[in-house]
């Protein structure tokens, strides 16, 4: 197999990096990367498309559990069951703890497969009124409902968790529930960062107040919560009892099990063709990332990173947080850093004695710490 120098392994996150940050998409972005990155690092021609293909190939997997996913989100989402969620979840803990409200919204929301920057939208027009009328400043609920969201990415469902489960050869629950106590901490300390945050910058104007649109039939809490627990449950059905539902099937059927259970069949089509529109996106970047994670996964790079922590003294199952985390900051997306951070340096992980489990779930971990990034989408 041919080999790629680190210089190469750099230049090829460098170009990528430039790229997106000039607009270009960030599959072409990380396509040419990865040719430039091969052409630098020692490979030929041939052997540079060759390395970039393999690493595409490696992620197909992914991305069809990820597209099969969509029905899922398109479900949530088009049916208005996510604002359902939230509003209650914020009624429920109270306006008086408007800011924990708020980021716990955000977390439920993408703990079940809902993506941040929509949980945040949805949450948006509640938060904007709440608010006001609490005088709580942008800042403040910005940061909690971004929290939240981050928060429940770690324990969720979603293309990042789905990537990693896939390279590290391990059940999707497993992940999610090795993210509940990170996903905790994190909605803890952003929670009191908000606060902080609390008279602190602009207030919320009359104006600036979105009043919702009661005429619009939304389905109520049970049902709208349904169709991310049938998924689960599916999912939880290999660790708990040996029965082994692929994610490419239980997403899906969970999402169509809560359509059945709102009373919206006959939206069916509608709302899987929104999913797939929210999905495409993710599932094109990913095969992008495939190549540039096909240059970097036969590059010196990795060596350097274990060299560079064995001479530092720490422990080598740093590589997989770090890993995460730096992937996530050069390609400013928390799905692609988890993709590549997960092809790259699972194997190496492995031989280094870190458990599949325990590999997968910090790579995923750091990944989502560093992903907002100035060339990010």
């Amino acid at each position: 197999m041919t080999s790629i120098s680190t210089l190469g392994a750099i230049a090829a996150l460098v170009v990528a990096i430039v790229l997106i940050l000039r607009k270009v998409s960030p599959a072409y972005g990380m396509m040419a990367g990865a040719l430039v990155g091969g052409l630098i690092g020692g490979a030929d021609l041939l052997q540079t498309v060759s390395l970039m293909v393999s690493g595409a190939q490696g992620i197909v997997n992914a991305v069809l559990r990820i597209l099969a996913a969509g029905v899922l989100a398109g479900v949530l989402i088009e049916s208005g069951a996510a604002n359902t969620i939230a509003e209650t979840i914020v009624r429920k803990v109270g306006e008086t703890r408007a800011l924990l409200a708020l980021a716990i919204a955000t977390l439920c929301l993408t703990a079940v497969g809902v993506f941040i920057d929509v949980a945040v939208i949805t949450v948006a027009p509640i938060a904007l009124s709440i608010a006001r009328n609490a005088g709580l400043s942008k800042s403040a609920i910005l940061l909690a409902m971004v929290g939240g969201g981050k928060a429940g990415n770690v324990m969720s469902p979603n293309p990042n968790a789905i990537a990693a489960s896939d390279a590290f050869h391990v059940p999707l629950t497993s992940i999610m529930l090795a993210g509940v106590v990170p996903g905790i901490v994190g909605l803890i300390i952003a929670y009191l960062l908000a606060k902080r945050l609390n008279n602190k910058g602009a207030g919320v104007a009359d104006h600036e107040v979105t009043h919702h649109d009661d005429s619009v039939a939304r389905p109520g809490f049970l049902v709208a919560i349904s169709a991310p627990l049938v998924a689960i449950f599916l999912l939880s059905l290999r660790p708990f009892a040996g029965i082994s539902i692929d994610p490419l099937i239980a997403l899906p059927v969970g999402g169509l099990v809560g359509l059945l259970l709102m009373g919206r069949a006959r939206h069916c089509n509608q709302y899987m063709v929104a999913g797939l529109m929210r999905m495409a996106p993710v599932a094109i970047m990913l095969l992008g990332t495939g190549t540039l994670a096909g240059i970097i996964a036969n590059s010196e790079l990795k060596d350097v990173l274990i060299h560079g922590l064995t001479a530092s003294g720490l422990p080598s199952w740093l590589l997989a947080p770090v890993s995460g985390a730096m992937m996530s900051m050069a390609t400013a997306s928390t799905t692609a850093g988890t993709a590549v951070a997960s092809g790259v340096f699972s194997p190496t992980l492995l031989e280094l004695g870190v458990s599949a489990l325990a590999g997968a779930a910090m790579i995923h971990a750091g990944a989502t710490v560093r992903d907002p990034q100035p060339h990010g989408g």
